[in-house]
């Protein structure tokens, strides 16, 4: 593609990264499923490859996408959000070092930080992410060396503001990392907005469908790229090239895909705002929501994922999700198909008793693209 021409999203998604195969023409990136290549004598790479784990050409193909999507300079994939997440802290911080942390987050990123990194002597405070202020409060100089967020966040939906956020962390020193999984990059490009890294769990909306885990890093900084190649090629945790085909594949639809989702999140609000049995919706595009207007400007649309607290406690919330029939019962988000999951006793259950609990009659929607009224349907016979 030529670089001096900025293209539109859609256009990226499609293109960046995938030229047409040289010898065939073919459209479609090929799957490399090799571990070795033949050299051209001793230090001699035809092409730069030498080891699978090292770069393999399909996976460079998606981490090109992926630069070219999130407006950065160099992105990297990994095997899956967790292991991107791990990768990431590894390359920017020691032992005795300090990470900001949302109060508000994934329970299996909170996992690994208080359980394993934790373990290897990084400590993390809990901060509001609604509230600048907090995050510059729990920043202790000289120690801290990243301020994580999620915005939207996951399950509350809370909103920050990625501009006001980074110029705090920056005047800190620190780092600002943004996992912008829930958004996705066609709502919302966080390193334009300051962010220093783009953290994607690629198994949600990216690749789209249910059919692969994956993560990946995205960053503009040159120093910074380096640090994150030299730890992804020595933890190893990188993505197959079969999983990076898959992702690179559902990149092509995210643009389209991302308008459908919120569509239909937008009727499933309006719903649940009128049913007797909602006592809470949250979602950023409610005019009542008190993240609305950052959200309105820093994101395109207000994306897929509806969580909703209800009247009748636990008890009900659990038997709404066993009812429920074209929402299938399952974790994880952002495929084609709607999912409907209760996050106290399922995604968010590690963070049961610590600061990041979540509400026991909280039940998360990730709403699909199916036809709008058969989601309607569906929800009014689980909540009947």
């Amino acid at each position: 593609m030529n670089k001096e021409h900025r293209y539109g999203f859609e256009t990226l998604a499609i293109h960046a990264g995938n030229e047409p195969d040289p010898t065939t023409g073919a459209v479609v990136p090929p799957i490399y499923a090799t571990s070795t290549y033949k050299q051209d004598g001793v230090d001699g790479l035809r092409g730069g490859y030498e080891y699978s784990r090292s770069a393999n050409p399909t996976r460079t193909a998606l981490e090109e996408c992926l630069a070219a999507i999130e407006a950065g300079n160099r992105g990297f994939a990994f095997a899956s959000g967790l292991a991107a997440e791990d990768t990431l802290i590894r390359s920017v911080c020691a032992p005795g070092d300090h990470v900001v942390f949302p109060d508000d987050a994934y329970g299996g990123t909170f996992r690994l930080f208080s359980r394993v990194l934790g373990n290897w002597g990084v400590e993390m405070t809990p901060a509001a992410v609604t509230h600048p202020e907090a995050i510059r409060a729990a920043i202790q100089p000289g120690r801290t060396k990243v301020v994580w967020l999620e915005t939207p966040t996951n399950p509350l939906l809370n909103v920050a503001d990625i501009a006001i956020v980074a110029q705090i962390a920056h005047d800190a020193g620190a780092l600002l990392v943004v996992d912008n999984t829930f958004a996705s990059p066609y709502l919302q490009q966080p390193l334009e907005l300051g962010a220093d890294v783009v953290v994607h769990s690629t198994t949600k909306y990216m690749g789209g469908h249910s059919d692969v885990v994956g993560g990946a890093l995205i960053v503009r900084d040159a120093e910074l790229a380096e640090k994150i190649a030299f730890h992804q090629n020595a933890i190893g945790a990188v993505a197959g090239p079969f999983d990076a085909w898959l992702v690179l594949r559902g990149i092509k639809t995210l643009g389209v895909r991302m308008d459908r989702h919120s569509d239909n999140a937008e009727k499933v609000v309006e719903f649940l705002q009128r049913h007797e049995s909602v006592s809470q919706v949250l979602y950023p595009g409610l005019d009542g929501h008190p993240g609305h207007e950052t959200a309105a400007k820093q994101m395109k649309r207000f994306g897929g994922i509806v969580s909703f607290r209800v009247t009748g406690g636990e008890k009900q919330a659990l038997d709404i999700c066993n009812k429920a029939e074209v929402f299938t019962l399952g974790e994880s988000l952002g495929g084609v198909e709607s999912l409907i999951e209760h996050p106290g006793k399922m995604t968010h259950a590690s963070v049961a008793g610590t600061p990041l609990e979540v509400p026991a009659d909280l039940i998360r929607l990730s709403v699909g693209i199916e036809t709008a009224d058969d989601l309607l349907q569906d929800l009014d016979r689980a909540l009947s």
